[in-house]
């Protein structure tokens, strides 16, 4: 049913993580104009966002003090 596997000496195992590649990755392209005033633009926008977002939800997570009082509901004038 299953196919026989062949052990692994363990020494090889051991001595693996000596061999190491001696290749080195070609250097990284620099990023154009083009691309880094994108990625800029792109920042300085989900910044915008968020600081929108939070300017404008302010209002609405503020407690407004003078509706703290001893304020009734309209349905319990009528009784």
């Amino acid at each position: 049913m299953f196919g026989r596997r062949e052990s692994v000496p363990f020494a090889f195992i051991a001595t693996a993580d000596r061999f190491r590649s001696n290749v080195t990755p070609p250097p990284r392209e620099r990023a154009s104009a083009g691309e880094l005033a994108g990625r800029w633009l792109l920042g300085l926008c989900i910044v915008t966002g968020l600081v929108g977002a939070l300017v404008l939800g302010m209002p609405a997570l503020s407690i407004d003090q003078s509706a703290t009082g001893t304020e009734q509901s309209q349905a319990s004038d009528g009784r």
